[in-house]
């Protein structure tokens, strides 16, 4: 149920949708410009997050799996933060020329083309332990309602009108592109091609009468939509679309004649167009938020998408959703893209990563960590099978798995409890620890929030690696034989313990199984497995472990090495 200034939010906006609809011109843009300023705020009390929806004209990759686990590692970051309602959509788009030629290709009808590919997706993100609260397919009879009806009002608003469209349209990328925008090459057979820049796809030129949407109109809408915090997070990708606005803004073409592409949602009231795919695409993050109705959750918090579709997310997303009368989602964050070996994928090459062949090899865990601590926000990722063997067995087997079993063997902690710390004067070699620790967790926190897993899982593992170091310094395993040093056992393995109680707690987000296993050998309660818990609190009176301080039972070793 919304809260009541969420409710406010929603009369505010319809009563400011009407107000436009009044206006023209400069007026207008000038009171769209206050609206959002009044609008905007950098915090949410409430976690929405969404990854793209996934074409179904060929299998998923890894570059799909990336996306849906940072997406799933953020939702579950916010819900440790007990941010509520919780949305995290995800889902597949399955509508457009690529899917009516790769069905037809097949010689399936669309619908059963495109079930069997979405089952194929479905499937892939439950066996990487995505927690996605809906999973959205833009066949859905809930999804056509909604489209039919932003279509009508989009109408009603005056920002969509029939005129023609003449122009480059690249199939491959279901998108329209300008002049400026692509290239002739030829080809190893010597014919000339039309290409787009961008993605180096086959671009055809394309004369239809159909429908345009005003995207012009909403020019200085979306520069100052672009200047409010976190609106396009990292902010390095804000220049490249400020200079798609100030070189290419044109009307966008929001239809195709039915003759061309019969697999789409029919234009309501003229069977004769079918709409963009774009467009339908979109409007799932309104479906999944329960739009039309009263009282439905938005604007989403954080939208993850990759580079290559930037465009869609930053310009023609927020320009809809203004011409709704709705706000432009809080943060579109967007990551970059993965390559084998510094090689770009490609079939041809035949160095394309296989997620379901490389689950089964290395496992959930390894595949997620891999996934979240190599890509990145601003750089492309490298898949190397020699970087994954090296972060299964040297981070996650040999730092964090051998460091468990060094502290909870029967031969060095022979009570199989958590010893609390001995005094009050800490030593030296402790009260280093415990500063790297506290000193840590601050920086992970930002890290985190700010949807960098990759710099934060770097900091983890750097304190876990001194904590290595600080066992080997210390030495429990001649402690434990020595009587008189039992409360400097005590001490080690109290430091310990409480490392790999802040990591079990940081790494929910990215192992979720593992950590989750961790945690359990460690008695910690459920509800004391928030971001907040990840202090140092071993000199506290109040324990951040079970009452009893005892150890739970070992489910076996944490990570099997390759």
């Amino acid at each position: 149920m919304a809260t009541a200034s969420v409710l406010r939010r929603r009369q505010f906006l319809r009563v400011d949708y009407a107000a436009r609809a009044l206006f023209a011109g400069e007026a207008r843009s000038t009171l769209i410009a206050c609206a959002m300023l009044r609008r905007f705020s950098p915090a949410r009390s409430y976690s929405f997050v969404t990854t793209p929806i996934f074409y179904v004209n060929a299998a998923p990759h890894i570059g799909h799996v990336y996306s849906v686990v940072m997406a799933d590692a953020l939702h579950r970051w916010n819900a440790m933060h007990d941010r509520k309602p919780a949305i995290f959509s995800t889902g597949t788009d399955e509508h457009g020329l690529k899917v009516q030629e790769a069905a037809a290709a097949r010689k399936i009808q669309p619908a059963e083309f495109c079930t069997q590919v979405s089952q194929k997706f479905q499937s892939l993100f439950l066996d990487c332990d995505v927690s996605y609260t809906d999973y959205i397919r833009t066949t859905e009879n809930r999804h056509l309602k909604v489209v039919d009806h932003c279509w009508s009002r989009l109408v009603d608003g005056g920002f969509i009108y029939k005129g023609a469209y003449e122009g480059w349209y690249v199939i491959s990328d279901e998108m329209f592109v300008s002049n400026s925008q692509v290239k002739e090459v030829r080809t190893n057979e010597g014919k000339v091609q039309t290409v787009s820049i961008e993605s180096g796809n086959v671009a055809e030129w394309t004369q239809e009468s159909n429908y345009m949407f005003k995207l012009t109109h909403f020019r200085d809408d979306l520069l100052h939509w672009l200047n409010t915090p976190g609106a396009v997070h990292p902010t390095t990708y804000i220049p490249i679309v400020k200079k798609w606005i100030d070189e290419s803004l044109t009307d966008l073409s929001v239809s195709r004649t039915r003759e061309r592409l019969q697999w789409g949602i029919p234009v309501p009231n003229d069977p004769s167009q079918t709409i963009y795919v774009w467009l339908d695409a979109l409007i799932n993050y309104l479906t999944v938020a329960g739009y039309p109705r009263e009282s439905f959750l938005w604007p989403p918090t954080h939208q993850i998408v990759g580079k290559d579709i930037l465009k869609f997310h930053a310009i023609y997303w927020p320009a809809f959703l203004i011409a709704l009368g709705l706000d432009p989602p809080q943060s579109i964050v967007t990551h970059a893209h993965w390559t084998r070996n510094r090689t770009k994928m490609s079939k041809s090459k035949g160095n394309v990563v296989d997620p379901v062949s490389e689950l089964k090899r290395y496992g959930v865990s390894a595949l997620r960590y891999y996934l979240l601590k190599e890509g990145s926000l601003y750089h492309d990722g490298d898949y190397s099978d020699e970087r994954m063997v090296a972060a299964l067995n040297g981070d996650l087997a040999d730092t964090l798995g051998n460091l468990l079993h060094r502290c909870t063997s029967p031969k060095v902690n022979p009570s199989m409890k958590i010893p609390r710390y001995p005094g009050n004067r800490i030593s030296h070699l402790d009260q280093e620890m415990i500063d790297t620790l506290n000193r840590s967790c601050d920086s992970i926190i930002e890290h985190f929030n700010r949807v960098e897993f990759n710099h934060g899982l770097v900091e983890i593992f750097a304190f876990l690696h001194q904590a290595n170091r600080f066992i080997e310094q210390n030495r429990p395993w001649d402690l434990v034989k020595d009587p008189a040093a039992k409360s400097r056992l005590d001490a080690v393995l109290s430091v310990t313990l409480e490392t790999l109680r802040i990591a079990g707690i940081l790494l929910q987000p990215i192992v979720p199984s593992a950590a989750n296993r961790l945690l359990n050998q460690l008695r910690i309660p459920e509800e004391k497995r928030k971001v907040s818990n990840a202090t140092v609190c071993i000199l506290n009176e109040e324990s951040c472990y079970d009452s009893e301080l005892l150890l739970g039972k070992s489910e076996g070793v944490l990570f099997e090495k390759i």
